[in-house]
């Protein structure tokens, strides 16, 4: 999966691109933690547009992510949920635990 970040004043973008799997760990825990560590960051959005696929470990990837902001009062929001991705996510109920545009 490739991350492509984006930065809007205080508001970060994550642009995930591919399979968001097991294997894409590194990488997207390498992205989140520098915004993360950003005190300029205050709100994190995932762009999930071009996922074609996300399975369980994406998923605790996100609620770790999830948790992590919390403990560094920042927000997470994810966007452009789309077909399968967005089937996965409603049928998991992320809806209640995400801000989903």
């Amino acid at each position: 999966m490739n991350i492509d970040t984006q930065m809007d004043g205080s508001k970060a973008r994550l642009v995930l691109d591919g399979r968001f799997d097991f294997n894409s760990h590194v990488t997207f825990n390498q992205s989140a933690d520098s915004l993360l560590k950003n005190a300029s960051v205050n709100e994190l959005e995932l762009d999930l547009e071009n996922v074609k696929y996300i399975d369980s470990s994406a998923m605790g990837m996100l609620l770790l992510l999830k948790e992590r902001a919390k403990g560094v009062s920042k927000s997470i929001t994810l966007v452009n949920c789309k077909g399968s991705v967005a089937q996965v996510l409603e049928l998991s109920n992320f809806r209640r635990l995400f801000t989903i545009k």
